[in-house]
């Protein structure tokens, strides 16, 4: 099993960049896959969630309405869109499973996964939001 992201780099605020997580070992058909990031010194932030049974997303309140999170089957990818960048967005982004069909810990349309939750993650991107 293998989550792989990538697409991180250096941005000025303001500025967009899309993160991929391809995916190999199952399918997205069977299980949801959610993007989470950590910065220096700071605990882990879930930022987006696509249930696999449903397509619904989920987002952290602090991503509302700039980040969009989205799934190409054929492709067995998740991407990640972030526009309207800010420097508090600098961190490792990665993707992980719970190996669950749907996003738990869910809160109307906020998503605020537990720390022991998702622990099947790959590898991060490291996104820098800098002027």
């Amino acid at each position: 099993v293998q989550l792989q992201a990538s697409g991180g780099g250096s941005v000025q605020p303001g500025g967009s960049l899309r993160l991929s997580c391809e995916v190999s070992g199952f399918s997205l058909d069977d299980y949801t896959v959610g993007w989470f990031r950590q910065a220096p010194g700071k605990e882990r932030e879930g930022v987006s969630c696509l249930s696999s049974s449903d397509g619904v997303t989920y987002y952290a309140e602090s991503v509302k309405g700039r980040f969009t999170i989205s799934r190409d089957n054929a492709k067995n990818t998740v991407y990640m869109s972030m526009n309207i960048l800010k420097p508090e967005d600098t961190a490792v982004y990665y993707c992980a499973t719970d190996w669950k069909k749907y996003c738990f810990d869910t809160y109307g349309s906020t998503w605020r996964p537990k720390s022991s939750a998702y622990q099947s993650r790959g590898q991060g991107t490291l996104v820098t939001v800098s002027s």
